[in-house]
């Protein structure tokens, strides 16, 4: 189950950008999920959920997937959505898009002065 090492990266990665920030709250984190990226973004948003629970600092946290879907490039100059075959030339295209797990944003709340 690899969504659970996914899920903690996630999380890590929020809690160390917002120490050092030195946020009192994590209010949000947007993650682009690749289509091909073998991982169910529920099962990911569910784990996030459990690990975070007891640290103060995610308490209300929303985690929101966004799915990427998946975009090759060939040789011959095609970009697209064919994943096996390219249209153009008939070889396999190169993916370039759609297997990644990535913190795109996080938005947190920090005290005045």
């Amino acid at each position: 189950m690899h969504e659970y090492s996914i899920a903690y990266d996630i999380y890590m990665t929020a809690r160390r950008a917002a120490l050092e920030h030195q946020a009192q709250r994590v209010l949000r984190v947007q993650v682009d999920m690749g289509e091909l990226a073998m991982a169910n973004p529920e099962q990911v948003t569910f784990l996030f959920t459990a690990i975070t629970e007891e640290d103060p600092l995610f308490e209300r946290t929303e985690l929101a997937c966004r799915a990427v879907p998946p975009a090759v490039r060939c040789a011959c100059g095609y970009e697209g959505p064919e994943l096996y075959v390219c249209p153009t030339c008939g070889t396999l295209p190169d993916l370039v898009r759609g297997r990644e797990i990535v913190v795109t944003n996080i938005e947190i709340e920090v005290g005045e002065g």
